[in-house]
């Protein structure tokens, strides 16, 4: 394999997305999006970003694109602190114009901790991760933003297949939450035979989980935190639920003990379809990476493959990167075109930026 850097030094670089098939949008998390050139690594900035709030976590975080717009994931300034939103907008020049905000968490506070932040958008949906914020009691409160999955229409209206309108009008719910119980989800993609939206996130000391976000039901509306864990606390070790699964909440699929701080997953398919899910290309760079998932990790400076098995789910897993360049914030595989099965990875770093790994044959 061959690892390079494209384009500058970014300062922090959290999310990114494929605007065409040769180049990319970076955010940096104190506030900058930029437009990268991958046949030669010339940047631009784009203008228009929203104001955001920049404490410790908080920032410009995710970014993604569809049908011609780009959606923001971002730490918003407002009163009583900050909490998690989303813009929509139009790229005309190097410029966001027709910028609008379509989501934008309730229950504001000052903490700078575990905002999620990571979207995924389809044709009829936008899916969209928020943190506890740094309050466990959030996790089982759904009358609360934080701590959950939501999932909008493109425009920003509660989607009408979540619990809320399922239930008609579930006692206390938020009309825009999919699902609860999740500490802090900085992962999210789509399944690229299933089409299950998969989220991961992040537990303390432990109990980072991959998560299948399946058809809204009792058990399939509440992912656990902080009733059911395999984490432990930071303070004494000791474990923060007695159970690691029960009646009523829904069972990650995949658990890491100790925690590896993962963000940014990606299964590895290099063909685009009109729905923007993946599908598996007989020609991909890493052929035997096929089906399989990436998955970045903050704490151990690693890019992991996450096999998965006949049964589909999560099976065994194996370093491909082991601190080669920092701190692993997001993951993405290049779509057909010239880079077409490429991995490129953002590195979480005071000096950071955009890395490509390609295979050893590889020829530019």
């Amino acid at each position: 394999m061959e690892l390079e850097r494209v384009g500058p030094k970014l300062a922090h670089p959290w999310g990114m997305e494929f605007m065409t098939s040769d180049s990319l949008l970076v955010t940096t998390r104190g506030g900058t999006l930029w437009k990268i050139r991958l046949t030669d690594g010339a940047t631009r900035r784009i203008t228009g970003t929203p104001d955001v709030y920049v404490r410790r976590q908080g920032g410009l975080l995710d970014v993604t694109t569809f049908d011609g717009h780009v959606y923001l994931c971002y730490s918003a300034i407002l009163p009583g602190g900050s909490a998690t939103a989303i813009d929509r907008a139009v790229i005309e020049g190097d410029r966001l114009v027709h910028r609008r905000t379509i989501f934008t968490g309730n229950a504001p506070t000052k903490s700078g901790h575990h905002f999620g932040c990571r979207l995924y958008v389809t044709s009829t949906a936008v899916w969209a991760t928020l943190g506890d914020r740094g309050e466990r009691n959030n996790g089982q409160d759904p009358s609360t933003h934080a701590a959950s999955i939501i999932r909008l229409t493109p425009d920003g209206d509660p989607h009408p297949g979540n619990p809320y309108f399922i239930d008609k009008g579930k006692a206390s719910w938020a009309p825009e939450i999919f699902s609860i119980g999740h500490r802090n989800p900085q992962g999210l993609t789509i399944h690229p035979a299933t089409g299950e939206i998969w989220s991961h996130e992040h537990g303390p000391r432990g109990g980072d989980e991959i998560n299948i976000l399946r058809p809204v039901s009792d058990a399939g509306s509440n992912y656990g935190w902080p009733k059911v864990s395999h984490g432990r606390e930071y303070a004494t070790g000791l474990r923060v639920s007695r159970h690691d699964s029960l009646p009523g909440f829904v069972d990650p699929v995949w658990v890491w003990v100790p925690s590896i701080a993962p963000s940014g997953m990606a299964f590895y398919t290099n063909t685009t379809s009109g729905d923007g899910s993946r599908v598996v290309s007989p020609d991909a760079m890493f052929p035997q990476w096929q089906g399989h998932l990436l998955v970045g990790s903050l704490k151990f400076q690693r890019l992991y493959l996450v096999e998965i098995g006949d049964d589909g789910l999560p099976a065994a897993e194996r370093i491909i990167l082991d601190g080669e360049i920092g701190r692993i914030r997001d993951v993405a595989v290049g779509p057909d075109g010239p880079f077409a099965g490429e991995v490129f990875l953002l590195s979480d770093e005071a000096q950071g930026g955009l890395w490509r790994l390609t295979s050893d044959k590889a020829v530019r």
